[in-house]
C-alpha cells in the first residue's frame, strides 16, 4: 500500500482549497483529515473517500470501487474517487463534500432505541 511522494503532493494540492487538510502515514498508506475529521485514504497511489448508505450509490453510479486492503470480499467504507475528480477542482469539491458529509454522519452520536 505504498504512496509515492508525487501522488501524495498532488492529492494534497487538489484538496487544499477545502482548508484545514492534514495527513498522516498509517499502515503503509496515508490518512487524510479536515479539521480532525478523517475522510479519505491514499493507498497504492489511489485516493479513496469515505462513503456510507447515503453516498454509496453515487460512487457506484460513477463506476468507483470499494477499498479492499486485504483483497477478497472484505471492503472498507471507502471508495475510489472518479478520475474526473482528480483532474477537475470543481468535481473534487463535490466528491470531497460527499466524503466529509459521510464522515460527519458516521461520527454523529447514534440514537438509542428504547
Amino acid at each position: 500500500m505504498s504512496v509515492s511522494p508525487d501522488f501524495l503532493d498532488y492529492v494534497l494540492e487538489q484538496l487544499s482549497p477545502l482548508g484545514g487538510i492534514t495527513h498522516r502515514r498509517m499502515f503503509g498508506g496515508v490518512g487524510v483529515s479536515r479539521h480532525d475529521l478523517f475522510f479519505a485514504l491514499i493507498a497504492d497511489d489511489g485516493l479513496y473517500f469515505k462513503a456510507d448508505e447515503v453516498s454509496r450509490p453515487d460512487f457506484e453510479a460513477a463506476g468507483c470501487e470499494p477499498f479492499k486492503p486485504f483483497g477478497g470480499d472484505k471492503a472498507m467504507s471507502y471508495w475510489s474517487v472518479p478520475l474526473d475528480a482528480l483532474e477537475d477542482p470543481d468535481e473534487m469539491r463535490v466528491w470531497s463534500t460527499r466524503a466529509l458529509d459521510a464522515a460527519l454522519r458516521a461520527k454523529a452520536p447514534k440514537s438509542r432505541k428504547r
